[in-house]
């Protein structure tokens, strides 16, 4: 621990700028934004051009190529990292994936379904690991304390990037001669743009390391803790279900958007313009319903938003199957995860031991959500194509139904739980 103040003191010292936390804020909120922004030119790319080359019917095979994937992709991400400074490592990834994204431009002049499937795929790893990157590096510069204080301001770089890169991607394809393929330079270049972000906050000494106890947590044997807690177990739960709901109303969302645009650029408009207005809600959300029903009705309550907007939308579509509706869910799937559910969600750890937070997470994180990914691909590919009489689309909202009656079950009991580790 004296260790880690003289590390921090001799970067204070060095480094003036360091010691304004607005200011190196305000380097990590852009430095998200842009991170989002470069991924939202490119998710709405990459499913528009896996439906139009393999149809939306693939897209659970996809999601358990991509889980496996990722689970072997992290591995070897993560040696990498225990021998490489992060800030290279970060500069480095940025400029092999604009090199890449190229590379797939040029590629898509011939296009197929193979080269989808493999963009699809590239997509989903560029996503996860920028965004880990960010957090890793974030979390080595700032304090437990002062993470409190500055991570909502900095995670909504990220909400505000989703909306401009949307917006942004739908208006290049609207308003200008650029096609779909065309999204992947444009990603490039703001991942290059990126690239001279960090490279000036490393010179600028916005990057110097502060260790705390969050960062010396080795993760090893964390099952073993992380089982003996109830309380954290439910909350396990609570986010496992909804990772085994998401595909399900992806799937419901695109096989939709499918039918919907047959026109490959309309199709990505459609989609870039969603997570655009998507992100909106987002902001939205945080600003103002976060806080009033925090404070109003607690943070249970909180938890319970997204569960009731998906069952009632699911509701909805079931009854009258339409793009709408089924927007709706997907925004209160993932909109809200991103918002007052996120909120909500860190409250409940503010009780608990910060070594089995980490612990916890690192196992949901690297286990749990792959697993679940898996799981809730293997049920839409049972009930829609290996039954003998498969589910149609709408019916499809009854597993739906059923996961979320599961997780307001837990909540209830998370709600008893909570009170005793509050009190």
């Amino acid at each position: 621990m004296v260790e880690s103040e003289e590390k921090e003191n001799r970067c204070n010292q060095r480094y003036p700028a360091h010691r304004a936390l607005s200011i190196r804020a305000a380097f990590l909120f852009a430095n998200f934004l842009l991170i989002i922004m470069a991924l939202y030119h490119l998710k709405p790319s990459s499913r528009s051009l896996f439906i139009e080359y393999l149809g939306a019917d693939q897209l659970p095979y996809v999601w358990i190529g991509t889980a496996l994937t990722m689970a072997v992709f992290i591995g070897a991400y993560h040696r990498l990292v225990e021998r490489c400074s992060r800030v290279l490592l970060v500069l480095g990834t940025c400029l092999v994936m604009a090199g890449c994204l190229v590379a797939f431009r040029i590629l898509l002049e011939s296009p197929g379904p193979a080269l989808a499937t493999a963009f699809y795929i590239f997509v989903d790893i560029l996503g996860v690991l920028m965004v880990e990157q960010f957090w890793s590096l974030t979390n080595s510069i700032y304090s437990t304390k002062e993470g409190k204080g500055w991570y909502g301001f900095i995670g909504t770089g990220g909400l505000v990037g989703g909306v401009l890169g949307g917006g942004a991607a739908a208006l290049v394809l609207e308003q200008t001669p650029l096609q779909t393929p065309d999204l992947l330079l444009v990603a490039a270049g703001i991942l290059l743009l990126l690239f001279v972000l960090t490279w000036l906050m490393g010179w600028l000494g916005l990057y110097c390391e502060v260790q705390d106890l969050g960062q010396q947590v080795k993760y090893q044997g964390g099952w073993q803790r992380f089982k003996k807690s109830r309380f954290m177990l439910l909350i396990a739960a609570i986010l496992l279900l909804a990772q085994l709901a998401s595909p399900l109303i992806e799937f419901q969302f695109m096989k939709t958007v499918e039918t919907s645009y047959l026109i490959l650029d309309e199709r990505t408009a459609y989609l870039s313009l969603f997570f655009s207005v998507m992100g909106l809600i987002s902001i939205l959300v945080n600003l103002f319903l976060t806080p009033l029903i925090h404070r109003t009705l607690g943070v249970i309550a909180g938890l319970l938003i997204q569960p009731l907007m998906i069952t009632l939308f699911t509701l909805g579509f079931m009854f009258a199957p339409g793009l709408l509706l089924i927007s709706a869910a997907k925004v209160s799937d993932r909109g809200l995860s991103y918002s007052i559910n996120r909120a909500s969600k860190e409250l409940l750890y503010v009780p608990i031991d910060s070594v089995l937070i980490y612990q916890a997470k690192a196992w949901i994180d690297m286990f749990g959500y792959r697993l679940f990914k898996i799981f809730g691909s293997v049920l839409i590919l049972i009930f829609t194509r290996w039954l003998p009489t498969p589910l149609t689309l709408p019916q499809l909202g009854w597993l739906v139904l059923c996961i979320c009656a599961i997780w307001l079950v837990v909540l209830r009991i998370l709600r008893n739980e909570y009170q005793q580790v509050e009190d």
